[in-house]
């Protein structure tokens, strides 16, 4: 089983960001947990802050990975073009986020990700991507 994981805009600073929102660890180093973690499951990773960057990544493993996991950060609750290209592909999305968005900003409640994609999975901190890559497995 190939699973690919997709983040969005300065989760590239995870271990840095607002930690006491998003934690202290990197995503480098939670990712390399997950591996050791489903060794049975090929894991690859991407994360960019460029919206077309994510588009071209969905495009590319859209019909080749059994599942992905998408964190697209800001962009959930912006990006028309993220739910387009979800349409667009063959393979089922879970939406992630680390905090619970609905706990937030009235702006971070609105997600043009959700709509288009297999399931929600938020609030737990990194742990939602492993909640994510379970419910593929299963």
């Amino acid at each position: 089983m190939k699973i690919s994981i997709i983040n969005g805009p300065n989760l590239n600073l995870l271990g840095q960001r607002e930690p006491g929102i998003y934690g202290s660890q990197t995503f480098e180093t939670f990712f390399a947990e997950l591996q050791s973690k489903f060794p049975e499951v090929e894991l690859d990773y991407f994360q960019s802050n460029i919206e077309g960057e994510l588009i071209d990544q969905l495009h590319k493993v859209g019909f080749s990975s059994d599942g992905i996991i998408l964190n697209a950060a800001a962009y959930t609750h912006t990006s028309v073009g993220l739910g387009d290209a979800i349409k667009a592909i063959d393979t089922s999305v879970i939406e992630v986020h680390i905090s619970n968005t609905f706990a937030r900003e009235d702006f971070r409640h609105t997600s043009y990700i959700t709509p288009n994609a297999k399931g929600l999975i938020l609030g737990f901190g990194m742990d939602s991507y492993r909640l994510a890559i379970e419910s593929f497995i299963k």
